[in-house]
């Protein structure tokens, strides 16, 4: 299997638990707003890199370019920084890979994967700090993995606007179907503590309900 890390928007920020996911990566991706020069100095030490210039690159980052389409591992990769800004060039690509909006966000248009791995440098309001990977098995299969950062991670039972109730049910709901944990927190959308809190509940705790496993985890 071949495993490539993607991250963007550092804006000079490399926290240890990115470069620890890294190392792990057989190639990083960058869509940039990298903000200085020895973050891609010390990304350049961990695994091959390729790397998109972005808007907050100034002066230093010339040399960069402002896209990018690099074939690896059976498949074509699209990256550009800003996705208003994607050209031609990404039509036959099997991943569009962009950043800009600090939001992590994947989906599937027309055959192709679109990807955002969202920021893991400095938090942006009260947004997560993620980063994503790409899983290929040698027969061309892929798996789209969110990571999420540093006990930062996505919305959870602080957060208002979260039906508890709701999130306990659908992750129950997918624990069930034997999904891994991370893939269940990203489909949900609540962080990967909070996933692996309900699942342990509910797997150590033979018929117990919604409201128990609210009880115990919100104490």
């Amino acid at each position: 299997m071949h495993r490539i890390g993607f991250i963007s928007d550092t804006h000079g920020l490399l926290r240890p638990e990115v470069t620890e996911i890294l190392q792990t990566c057989d190639v990083i991706f960058h869509a940039g707003d990298i903000d200085r020069q020895d973050i891609l100095d010390k990304l350049k030490t961990l695994k091959p890199l390729y790397v998109v210039r972005g808007n907050a690159d100034k002066e230093w980052a010339k040399s960069l370019p402002v896209e990018l389409t690099v074939e690896l591992f059976g498949h074509r990769f699209y990256m550009i920084h800003n996705k208003k800004e994607i050209s031609a060039e990404a039509d036959k690509a099997d991943f569009i890979v962009y950043g800009h909006s600090h939001k992590y966000s994947h989906e599937e248009k027309g055959g192709q994967i679109w990807l955002n791995p969202g920021s893991c440098g400095k938090r942006r309001f009260t947004l997560p700090i993620t980063m994503a990977l790409v899983e290929i098995e040698e027969d061309g299969r892929c798996r789209i993995v969110r990571k999420d950062i540093a006990g930062e991670k996505g919305v959870s039972f602080n957060d208002g606007s979260i039906d508890r109730a709701a999130a306990v049910r659908a992750v129950i709901k997918e624990f069930d179907r034997g999904r891994p944990l991370e893939d269940i927190a990203s489909k949900c959308g609540i962080s990967y503590e909070l996933t692996e809190q309900i699942c342990r509940m509910y797997s150590t705790h033979p018929g117990i309900d919604v409201d128990g496993i609210l009880n115990r985890i919100t104490k």
